[in-house]
């Protein structure tokens, strides 16, 4: 049993979470490169977007355990399985932790939050996001300075998801980054009836197309910059 693999994770979930780490990876090496990469540097935004538009819409109707509902747990719920973790006798859960769980949410939450501040984002030369020219100067600014800041909250919060993950593969011999890439993890730790027999992949095209549309219409209805603006969008 112990070398049996049951599926956990869909495709179009595993999809996600690499083209996320990705996507966030080379948005930081254009910001560092500079002016010349900045067009390239809002197009990985506008693709972060739709990632995290889809990975909400499939939190509520995707397969069991990318479902918000499997992983997001109560305080009462997260503090047994941290004070388990803590004395040796960890609660096993299929799919993510309590602890695991709050790291989704917190990380499409700065995510999301990036994406949106870049919106209005400008590095007061060329560059301007879309929505900039829709909120007075001092506005943009104070923005653009969020902007930055979160994204080293951002860093910050990667670098506590590494630790856990060295962590788990370390201590508790679990190689989670594995089970990231084929999907599937032990069947010690996962119940036939707790496995997923599918990706559903139709409905994850569907979503796919949902969420680009509306990234596409939120550029679109962007207000168009004044006349005298060099703006390159």
């Amino acid at each position: 049993m112990a070398d049996e693999k049951r599926l956990v994770w869909d495709l179009p979930l595993r999809i996600f979470h690499w083209l996320l780490v990705l996507c966030m990876a080379a948005s930081w090496t254009t910001a560092e490169l500079g002016f010349d990469w900045m067009q390239i540097h809002m197009y990985l935004g506008y693709t972060t977007m739709g990632l995290i538009l889809f990975r909400i819409i499939w939190g509520f109707i995707g397969p069991r355990h990318a479902r918000f509902s499997s992983f997001l747990a109560g305080p009462s719920g997260i503090w047994r399985y941290a004070k388990g973790l803590a004395a040796g006798t960890m609660i096993q859960t299929v799919g993510h932790n309590p602890l695991g769980g709050i790291m989704v949410l917190v990380m499409l939450v700065l995510v999301g939050f990036q994406t949106a501040t870049g919106l209005f984002a400008t590095d007061d030369i060329v560059w301007t996001g879309p929505y900039n020219g829709a909120v007075s100067e001092a506005t943009a600014d104070k923005l653009t300075s969020l902007h930055h800041l979160n994204f080293n909250i951002i860093l910050a919060a990667v670098a506590l998801h590494i630790m856990a993950i060295a962590f788990y593969f370390l201590v508790k011999k679990q190689n989670l980054i594995g089970a990231m890439l084929h999907g599937k993890k032990s069947a010690v730790y996962v119940p036939a009836e707790e496995a997923i027999t599918r990706s559903e992949l139709v409905k994850a095209a569907i979503v796919i197309a949902i969420s680009a549309g509306l990234v596409y219409w939120l550029i679109a209805s962007a207000p168009a910059p004044p006349a005298d603006d060099f703006n390159f969008n």
